[in-house]
């Protein structure tokens, strides 16, 4: 669904009180309704959903979707069923689409409530964008569209999380995620850096969590990779088990970083 600035959005922002900080310990209502919105809008809502109940077979991906998104959740927590309400009990059954949107509206855990959003969003990425989906012509625009809506709807609550290169990754300067964090993404998705980009990717969880040792430690193994990567794809010798220090004098030996004036 487009996304409207509407009055009382430019009402806030021309009294200041647009969020101006990023926060990461909170995930507010409104803004979860809003994820659930983008979830119907894409995966199918829940008419669609009851429809392959009576067997409509165009229907039985958004089932299966919302199946996946639930069951995986369920595998990696250890439990049955995710949570829910006992005023839902009564209903009998599983309701994939309750389960996941009763789980995602009450769990308090901001970390566990990421882990929807990050699945789900994967799944619009990979699952969605075929005509096969609901035999949707325009089936991979409405991906990107939710995906959009989804980091728009974070910036605009003010929470410091952006779903970028298949995770949900931490942001805490709009600048610097913009003109740093998401380049080198981009760069680390080729292929012949896929190792930088896993360890990339651990130092951002790292940091997520508060870990700065362990998030200092994935930087430099990725760092590391890198310049390994370099060195491979232009035939460069290094050592095995090249520290950080030897591969940067390789990259300065090869001309890869140019001499300044007192640095030679």
């Amino acid at each position: 669904m487009p996304i409207f600035d509407i009055f009382s959005k430019r009402q806030k922002r021309l009294r200041g009180e647009a969020p101006d900080v990023y926060v990461y310990d909170e995930l507010p209502n409104p803004l979860r309704v809003q994820i659930v919105y983008i979830w119907r809008d894409t995966f199918g809502n829940e008419a669609q959903y009851n429809v392959m109940r009576h067997g409509y077979y165009s229907y039985r991906s958004v089932r299966e979707a919302y199946r996946f998104i639930v069951n995986t959740l369920c595998h990696e927590y250890g439990v049955f069923t995710l949570p829910r309400p006992r005023t839902m009990e009564r209903y009998g059954g599983r309701n994939y689409i309750e389960e996941l949107r009763d789980f995602f509206l009450q769990e308090e855990d901001v970390e566990k409530a990421l882990d929807a959003v990050e699945l789900s969003s994967l799944t619009i990425d990979r699952r969605t964008r075929s005509w096969n989906y609901l035999e949707r012509e325009n089936a991979s625009e409405r991906a990107d569209r939710a995906i959009e809506e989804l980091n728009v709807r974070f910036k605009e609550h003010g929470v410091g999380y952006q779903f970028t290169n298949g995770e949900i990754i931490r942001v805490d300067s709009e600048l610097l995620h913009s003109e740093v964090v998401q380049p080198a993404l981009k760069l680390l998705n080729q292929g012949h850096y896929a190792g930088a980009q896993q360890e990339f990717l651990n130092a951002h969880e790292h940091y997520r969590r508060g870990s700065a040792k362990e998030s200092l430690s994935e930087c430099l193994k990725a760092f590391e990779s890198v310049m390994q990567a370099i060195c491979d794809k232009r035939g460069w010798s290094y050592v095995n088990n090249a520290t950080a220090k030897s591969l940067i004098q390789v990259c300065f030996d090869n001309g890869l970083i140019p001499s300044f004036p007192g640095t030679g």
